[in-house]
């Protein structure tokens, strides 16, 4: 089985747990869980725009958590590492989620961070894109 080359982006133990899943060589199903994803990462990234616009810490905590959870299960390791750092933001923490920061500090925090969980998403999805189009 070739995975997809996707360097420290994409955890590859997991990622073939989804492989495994496919009944075929077409990759139906697990065409189905990625691209179900990236549906819902745009989503969520649309989501974390306009509660950034509304300076919404908890509702940006809750959607950090969801795409953290998601991103993980596909082993998609730079996105889950950035929406960890959203979920703490958002709940005024700093990217450890030890230590109390203010309002302003976090949402600064948030905005460079939610662009770069999605540039780090733009980046997989090509290359997850790519790799479907092959099999």
């Amino acid at each position: 089985m070739v995975l997809p080359d996707a360097g420290d982006s994409l955890d590859a133990a997991t990622f073939e747990q989804i492989l495994e899943m496919d009944d075929d060589d077409d990759r139906d199903f697990s065409r189905s869980i990625v691209f179900d994803f990236f549906q819902q990462a745009e989503g969520t990234f649309n989501k974390m725009d306009e509660c950034l616009a509304k300076k919404d810490l908890a509702q940006l905590s809750a959607l950090g958590h969801f795409l953290k959870g998601s991103s993980a299960t596909l082993g998609l390791t730079k996105v889950k590492d950035s929406c960890e750092k959203i979920q703490h933001f958002g709940a005024n923490k700093d990217e450890t989620g030890t230590n109390d920061l203010d309002d302003d500090v976090c949402l600064k925090r948030l905005k460079t961070t939610i662009n770069q969980a999605k540039q780090e998403f733009s980046d997989i999805e090509k290359v997850l894109k790519k790799f479907y189009e092959e099999a």
